[in-house]
């Protein structure tokens, strides 16, 4: 990870807007900017937690082990994101890991700095206990969908979600490249199985997929399946 002079503008990222304006000299200050490579790690889980990142530029997942082969992405942050937030706890570990999935520029705050932040902005300290609300209720529904859904649905849910976060580029595919594996995580299936259903998609004209790029031709079709629990 390389450390950068030129980075965020302190002006988009969930610290700069939910603070004080006047606080945000003082961040200017004492943050952090790094550049990642594709694939290059940010933290790992189970390292000591030392401060919280914010995505300035590029995606990053967050990701644990699922067993000693497998791993679950649990979620992906794109520009303005917090990441490191789960290890604020009374354990001072990171429960989960980090990596970009592309070319990729966080901010970094200390966590003695984050912490007297979090003291003088009440609106801030506000502001992350709904995101952390939320968070927990999106891990429920996810823990839920894990438990019910077959393996089919949870890839169509999968392939929704990302469109509801990212959008689509140009060509009309999902805002974010994603190599097929990383699907498979994020669906919590394993390859193979994501491998058979994804043909099935395809030939049953329900997406349609050039390298890592996937765009959703039938999402009417994808919708009900995802439902069906």
């Amino acid at each position: 990870m390389k450390e950068i002079k030129q980075g965020c503008n302190l002006n988009d990222c969930f610290l700069c807007k939910h603070c004080l304006k006047d606080w945000v000299p003082a961040i200017g200050i004492h943050k952090k900017n790094f550049e990642l490579k594709k694939g290059q790690q940010l933290f790992k889980e189970g390292n000591a937690v030392t401060g919280i990142y914010f995505v300035f530029l590029g995606k990053v997942k967050v990701h644990k082990r699922w067993d000693d082969e497998k791993e679950l992405i649990t979620r992906f942050a794109q520009p303005g994101d917090i990441i490191g937030h789960l290890g604020l706890g009374n354990d001072p570990v990171y429960p989960v890991s980090a990596t970009a999935i592309e070319q990729s520029m966080v901010c970094y705050i200390a966590l003695p700095f984050f912490e007297s932040t979090l003291n003088v902005n009440p609106q801030l300290t506000y502001s992350l206990m709904k995101f952390f609300a939320n968070e927990l209720q999106e891990s429920d529904k996810r823990m839920r969908n894990l438990v019910h859904m077959p393996v089919k649905e949870r890839i169509a849910l999968a392939l929704l979600t990302l469109k509801k976060q990212f959008g689509i580029n140009p060509e009309g595919s999902i805002a974010i490249e994603l190599s097929r594996q990383d699907l498979s995580s994020f669906a919590a299936v394993s390859y193979e199985t994501l491998f058979k259903v994804i043909n099935e998609f395809l030939l049953n004209g329900f997406i349609e997929v050039t390298g890592k790029s996937f765009r959703l031709i039938n999402e009417k079709a994808l919708s009900a399946m995802a439902l069906n629990i």
